[in-house]
Parts: structure tokens; sequence; C-alpha cells
């Protein structure tokens, strides 16, 4: 269970994973050798996973970004698709979902015609691939990586 200043500290490393334990500290009103506690107990129980930068896809040749629906013929509850899926580096994303289709990917390449290559040499090239479906994205509003730390659970006072 998250208490409230486990809750704090998520918010805060979300929105900036180099926040130093002394301002972190500052932040949520406690001495740094609890937050630095804190914060290991965390990254041991698994809630952080990791810490990173976020680069801007153009400055890479990145720019396209496209959701894949890709069907297969693998038996039910098999994932090798998806494991063959997301060796390839610009998939960002596979999901295993529900209905027709296998997956959902999702990927970043330079421009269409990578897409295409990706699609027809790499995905083509695993034999349980049946067909992909491509959506392509004109314009990016909202990306995040950051999920909503939900508030601490109240008690609600029964009358007796």
């Amino acid at each position: 269970m998250l208490d409230d200043v486990d809750r704090q500290l998520l918010e805060i490393l979300q929105a900036d994973g180099r926040t130093s334990n002394a301002e972190l500290a500052r932040r949520v009103n406690m001495a740094p050798s609890a937050v630095f506690e804190r914060v290991k107990r965390l990254e041991t129980k698994g809630v952080i996973q990791g810490y990173g930068a976020h680069v801007d896809p153009r400055a890479i040749e990145r720019s396209l970004l496209a959701y894949v629906l890709v069907r297969s013929d693998e038996r039910t509850g098999e994932v090798s698709t998806g494991v063959s899926l997301a060796r390839e580096p610009e998939v960002l994303e596979v999901h295993h979902v529900a209905g027709q289709d296998s997956y959902l990917v999702k990927v970043r390449v330079k421009d269409p015609e990578a897409l295409g290559r990706l699609l027809r040499e790499r995905f083509g090239a695993i034999s349980t691939v049946r067909s992909t479906q491509s959506t392509i994205a004109l314009e990016t509003l909202k990306e995040t990586w950051a999920l909503p730390v939900p508030a601490p659970r109240r008690l609600e006072k029964t009358r007796g």
C-alpha cells in the first residue's frame, strides 16, 4: 500500500526524475535519509521501474508515429508473435489485445517509406503474422508516461 508521502514522491519523480534527494525531502517535509529509503523501497518493489530522458522524435529522425494492428495465427494464450514484434527497435509498445486482432503495436519511424519497409520486411518475416493494419498519427496533442497517482482512500464514517 502506498501512503500519502509515497504518492507525493511518485508525482514529483514522474514530473522530473532528476529531482535531487534533498529537494524531494524538502517538498515532502521529511529527512533526506528517510526519503532516500522510501525511494529505494519503491524501486525495489517495482513501483518505480526506471528513469529516463524524453527525446524529441524529430531530433532523431523518428517523426512518424503509427499504431499497427497485427493479426497472428498463434494459438490462444501464446505470445511468441508479440515477443518477436517487441524485438524490433522501432517498436515502442506491444499490447496483446482482445478482438479480431492479436496485437496493438506503437511504432516510430522516419517516414511512410520506412513504415512500409518495417511492415513488409520485418513484421512480414515473422511466420505467425497474418496481416497488419496501420493508422498514422497526423499530430500528437498529448503524449505522457506519467500515471495519475490515486488519492488515498478515505474511510467513510457510519452513523450508529
